[in-house]
């Protein structure tokens, strides 16, 4: 691996790890792994207190990318607004695309879960695994929106709540 290869990335970037939401590009470090140097990205996870390190030829095919435009932004808060898409399938069968859509890292797919499993007061309780889903689509939305606007997680995610409730009304 040549040093003059332009990287996508570079350091104190935010990105977006499919499977782990936005984190933060510490270093770009070289490491040897089985007598082969390998040039890695240190990305930080402050919330989940995790660093992860990801080879850096590797990270567009494992799907790392950069935070979403503002107008993916405002696209996602639009799917949010829309009327929630209750499929008849399974509930097994929901769930398994509705994880796949969290660690696809598509800010709109994950939209499209919170949307779908949000629960207004008046309707009736979430089972456990449908929570969880749920949040765990909830937060990646609220990391990224609050990443991509330079704000904080609490404004983001009142103006996700504000835009779920509005709905409702």
């Amino acid at each position: 691996m040549t040093k003059s290869k332009k990287r996508d990335f570079s350091p104190d970037e935010f990105v977006v790890y499919p499977a782990h939401g936005v984190g933060k590009i510490v270093s770009i470090e070289e490491q040897e792994v089985a007598g082969i140097t390998l040039e890695l990205f240190v990305i930080s996870f402050e919330k989940d207190k995790m660093t992860l390190r990801v080879p850096t030829h590797k990270a567009t095919e494992v799907g790392m990318r950069s935070l979403s435009s503002p107008d993916v932004v405002s696209a996602a808060m639009k799917t949010l607004r829309g009327k929630a898409k209750v499929k008849k399938a399974m509930w097994s069968r929901r769930a398994q695309e509705y994880e796949q859509k969290i660690n696809s890292g598509d800010l709109i797919a994950i939209a499209e879960v919170v949307r779908d499993l949000h629960r207004a007061d008046d309707q009736r309780e979430q089972s456990y695994s449908e929570r969880q889903l749920y949040e765990a689509a909830l937060e990646r939305l609220t990391r990224e929106i609050a990443a991509v606007g330079n704000g904080d997680e609490t404004d983001a995610a009142k103006e996700i709540g504000d835009v779920l409730i509005s709905r409702a009304a």
